[in-house]
């Protein structure tokens, strides 16, 4: 039964599969990757409320100097053609100076957010227009999708949880909240304010608390997205690998050019020292080329048999040694020389079809 469920899900393309590196980096390219919005309001709520915090005093400031010339004699001066601009200008710089390092340190946390989750990314393919988002069909079901119902789980989670730490907040603060008709218009904008600020703190906390659960469950959703089937796996390893038949055919090829070159090389030998019957290593020894014998050929079996045959078309002499031919075809490779240890029993090959041949 397991076997047959495998099966069942290999043949139906079940995607069941971990993404593979190569489809991760594709889906990146995509600008596809985890991430979760929330994430990126959470900090950023934290960061501009913990700015305040600090820095609420100077802003303030600026501010009441601002209503400060206005009321006292911006407007007292006629307005004409020469004095709006000026006016204006100083205005809109006033307003700058206020709002200016708080948009800063919002722009400065929505890019780290987004550095802290998916890390450095740009792609332009999000913004390439396609006619398929206007399709009403796909849109119809993305509305009413799985993933839409979750959303709007999500929602009303937030405002339920968010809802009750400002609550809370300001049931803490509940009597600071009932005698702010009895102060003067200074300190109660100042309670006012003080109260501002540790809701909107409370309530940037617990966002990045949800958010934190939010982020885990798009990893989740991403994941199982971008699975993989194990014929998109076969697949893929064609597409980037070659199609294994034909690599395996390109080895062959090679394997058989490798062989020619060999068995050319094989007449050339002053020796071939075999098995007798299942190995066959042929040695040349040039005396002004090289300090000792080299292995121009080797093989096993039907080669060893090819291998004795060109020797026997060409009159090299061959010469049984059974553990010689074993441990030269174990441990040596074409084009190496023979080592230390075989040397003297291949010298004494080597001088006796010398003899042989009237070399020596």
């Amino acid at each position: 039964m397991i076997q047959l469920k495998l099966d069942l899900q290999f043949f139906s393309g079940e995607k069941t599969e971990k993404a593979t590196p190569k489809k991760r980096q594709d889906t990146r390219k995509k600008g596809q990757t985890a991430k979760s919005q929330d994430v990126n309001s959470a900090i950023g709520l934290l960061s501009v409320f913990l700015f305040l915090l600090f820095f609420s005093t100077s802003i303030g400031k600026v501010a009441l100097g601002t209503f400060r010339t206005a009321f006292n004699e911006t407007i007292l001066l006629d307005v004409t053609e020469a004095n709006i601009r000026p006016i204006m200008i100083d205005f809109l710089m006033d307003i700058a100076y206020m709002l200016g390092p708080v948009l800063l340190v919002a722009l400065i946390a929505g890019i780290a957010s987004n550095l802290l989750q998916v890390g450095f990314m740009f792609t332009t393919e999000p913004l390439q227009p396609k006619l398929e988002k206007l399709d009403p069909i796909k849109g119809f079901k993305r509305i009413f999708s799985i993933r839409a119902i979750v959303e709007l789980l999500k929602s009303i989670l937030k405002i339920c949880f968010v809802g009750t730490v400002i609550f809370s907040v300001l049931w803490i603060n509940i009597d600071e909240v009932l005698v702010l008709s009895q102060k003067s218009i200074g300190a109660a904008l100042k309670t006012v304010g003080n109260l501002t600020l540790q809701m909107g703190i409370a309530a940037s906390i617990s966002l990045l608390v949800l958010s934190l659960f939010d982020y885990l469950y798009q990893r989740y959703d991403f994941e199982k997205n971008i699975r993989m089937s194990k014929q998109d796996i076969k697949d893929e390893y064609k597409n980037t690998e070659g199609d294994p038949l034909i690599k395996s055919k390109i080895k062959q090829k090679q394997r058989e050019m490798a062989m020619s070159r060999m068995m050319q090389e094989v007449p050339k030998a002053d020796v071939i020292i075999t098995n007798p019957t299942h190995y066959a290593i042929a040695l040349k020894y040039d005396e002004q080329k090289d300090d000792a014998p080299v292995v121009i050929a080797k093989g096993v079996d039907f080669i060893a048999q090819k291998i004795k045959l060109i020797a026997r078309e060409n009159n090299i002499v061959m010469v049984e040694n059974r553990p010689l031919a074993r441990s030269l075809y174990d441990q040596l490779e074409i084009g190496d020389k023979i080592p230390d240890e075989f040397f003297k029993a291949v010298a004494e090959i080597l001088a006796y079809v010398y003899r042989i041949q009237h070399k020596i």
